[in-house]
């Protein structure tokens, strides 16, 4: 870990190994968010390691969130701005206010659907989770009457 230069503060910067290992990206998906501008490290060391903040890791952790629902990248920094701007939303004008109500209120509806969808991929495995087993401990049991366990 690195501090921050030059604000005297004691607060530590993660390098790119450290933050990808703690939000469980790849650095290659880190250093692609970073490309396509869905988040920048906060700093630069002097030989250019990339510098994250506690802000940019909880940022990575919240567009890893995202990956399940089957946002595209546009789709992810839109959510990301609106999320963003809903953490100051008293500070937003009334119009922008609603605007972020509305873009929050549409993604949480397509979550609802994409939980949805999972909900019932999950119960179709536990099923097919059950059949297996079953199967599984028939075959195990004719192969000890057998004598061959």
């Amino acid at each position: 870990m690195t501090d921050q230069p030059g604000d005297g503060s004691a607060k530590a910067l993660l390098q790119i190994g450290e933050v990808a290992e703690q939000v469980g990206l790849s650095l290659r998906t880190v250093r692609y968010y970073e490309e396509v501008g869905l988040v920048s490290p906060s700093a630069r060391s002097e030989g250019g390691f990339r510098l994250y903040s506690d802000a940019d890791v909880s940022k990575l952790a919240l567009v890893k969130r995202m990956k399940p629902l089957g946002l595209t990248l546009e789709e992810m920094g839109e959510l990301v701005t609106l999320i963003e701007n809903g953490s100051r939303a008293d500070a937003l004008a009334e119009a922008d206010l609603r605007r972020v109500v509305e873009g929050l209120r549409e993604y949480a509806t397509r979550g609802d659907v994409a939980i949805e969808r999972f909900d019932r991929d999950l119960t179709q495995a536990r099923q097919l989770r059950v059949r297996i087993g079953e199967q599984l401990g028939r075959c195990e049991l004719l192969l000890e009457q057998r004598g061959n366990p």
